[in-house]
């Protein structure tokens, strides 16, 4: 699967092969239990499983007020806050913060991703370091429940999904309160100004302010 030059770095996460193998987007999203299911055969005994397809690292830490659905791997020193709710369907990686009220539902979390407080994420995939100011979601579905179209070429193209969130690069910063709308990229070491609404495609290294307007950082 091709991916926009250095939008990811996937020796930061277990689902590497997984990802880089599938055709697409619509692969990725519909086949990510069946990758879970299968990788939690390969963990050994630095895993903790609270059920047959739920495996947590020693390391890691889970709030016991928090919720952990079905096909789940959390990774070592990453931290499940009060009452986060993970539905399945869920690689959380390295060194990640999972925080009070936030939702992951169907998606991939590189290590050191910090979603802390009041966001949801959905269908998406989120690059090493990535970050979710308070507030800041990922929508997933469209107004009219239609077909999400997809803009990781940079350009618009279907996705045959109804559901998709957004690809986030490494380093990405989404200010708080903001909502990347559904099939949205954010490049590499991009930033999103608080309140935004992001549709489409944000190039690597650019700061985006309301309106569509970009600013190249540096």
């Amino acid at each position: 699967m091709d991916f926009p030059a250095n939008l990811l770095d996937f020796t930061h996460t277990v689902a590497e092969k997984f990802i880089c193998d599938a055709a697409d987007l619509r692969a990725v999203f519909t086949g990510l239990s069946r990758f879970i299911f299968s990788y939690l055969s390969t963990l050994g005994d630095e895993y903790v499983f609270l059920s047959p397809s739920v495996a947590v690292h020693k390391t890691a830490v889970v709030a016991p007020s928090a919720f952990v659905g079905e096909n789940v791997i959390i990774g070592p020193f990453t931290e499940i806050r009060h009452c986060a709710y993970i539905r399945g369907n869920a690689v959380i990686g390295e060194r990640c913060v999972v925080g009070n009220s936030t939702e992951i539902k169907n998606s991939v979390l590189f290590d050191g991703v910090q979603v802390p407080h009041f966001n949801y994420v959905g269908d998406s995939i989120l690059g090493f370091k990535a970050h979710l100011g308070a507030g800041a979601v990922v929508s997933n579905v469209k107004s009219d429940r239609g077909e999400v179209s997809s803009y990781l070429t940079g350009f618009r193209q279907n996705s045959g999904l109804k559901k998709l969130g957004a690809v986030v690069g490494d380093y990405a910063e989404i200010g708080c309160g903001s909502v990347l709308n559904p099939g949205a990229v954010i490049g590499k070491d991009s930033t999103v100004y608080p309140l935004s609404s992001v549709r489409g495609f944000v190039p690597a290294g650019c700061i985006y302010k309301s309106n569509n307007t970009l600013i190249k950082k540096g």
